[in-house]
């Protein structure tokens, strides 16, 4: 496994070689989550690489920033284990050179103003910046994201478009605990009583999707958000929406594919999942 901190000596090791790149951008704490990505791009055939940078632009609250797990020894033993060909491990700088402020700023519409955009102004503008330069960089023919930050691979989706970049998206399923709690890397911020009942989002998605045939959406939604403040919870949003727009659905539809997500606050720890729904 090579180990880059240089974005010039990345590229001159990527132009070595005439495997396809499989790329995956994780900002570290890595986890079994991470780890899918990466071995799905293996057995794709690709030549994978791992980004590890911590983003400072996508953090609208400074302290969420400041307080973001640094794993760096660990991820790249996981990284090592795990076959990994080559690791991005940058300074902001390399990132940046020219400074945050004279980075584009793409404009992703409705998609970065509703959800996790509404709740973390500027969030999705510091995802398409730090997105764009790392594809700049690495110019990966596959990308590899993972389904629990729905939204932001609709937001990266969007991204490609706009540059058409020959670039294919691959959205990976969640990797669950065996309670269903999803993988995250703020897992870690959970005490053991908060952990414990941490996979309540998941019954609750669960709930939503069993019932689309018999409840009204508006009634499923409280019912969990009912749930979820009982478990302790602080709840920010139960939504159900268009699989390809985002476009939030008052009830469901069953002429579109259908994602329900939910946000929400348990401690000091903000969890987000979601779930698509069968088409049955």
């Amino acid at each position: 496994m090579f180990i880059f901190r240089k974005a010039a000596q990345l590229t001159d090791f990527l132009s070595g070689t005439d495997r396809p790149t499989g790329f995956i951008p994780t900002m570290g704490a890595l986890h079994e989550g991470h780890r899918s990505l990466l071995l799905r791009a293996a057995v794709d055939g690709h030549l994978t690489v791992v980004s590890i940078f911590v983003n400072p632009t996508q953090f609208n609250d400074p302290a969420d920033f400041n307080k973001y797990p640094v794993t760096t020894t660990e991820d790249l033993k996981m990284l090592q284990d795990s076959h990994c060909d080559a690791v991005y491990l940058p300074a902001l700088e390399d990132v940046y050179p020219q400074g945050t402020d004279q980075m584009p700023v793409f404009d992703f519409g409705s998609l970065e103003t509703i959800l996790e955009g509404a709740r973390r102004p500027g969030h999705f503008r510091g995802v398409g910046q730090v997105v764009a330069r790392l594809l700049e960089i690495v110019a990966p023919q596959h990308l590899y994201l993972g389904q629990k930050d729905y939204q932001q691979c609709m937001i990266i989706s969007d991204l490609i478009r706009q540059k058409n970049l020959p670039t294919r998206l691959h959205i990976c399923p969640t990797v669950r605990e065996d309670d269903g709690l999803a993988l995250s890397s703020r897992n870690r911020r959970l005490s053991p009583a908060e952990r414990s009942r941490a996979g309540v989002i998941y019954q609750c998605l669960v709930s939503i999707e069993a019932k689309r045939h018999t409840t009204a959406f508006s009634i499923v939604a409280q019912e969990c958000e009912a749930l979820l403040q009982h478990k302790g919870f602080e709840v920010e949003y139960v939504a159900l929406v268009d699989a390809d727009t985002l476009t939030l659905l008052p009830d469901y539809d069953s002429g579109r594919r259908m994602v329900a997500l939910i946000a929400a606050r348990l401690g000091t720890t903000r969890l987000i999942d979601n779930l698509i729904l069968s088409t049955d």
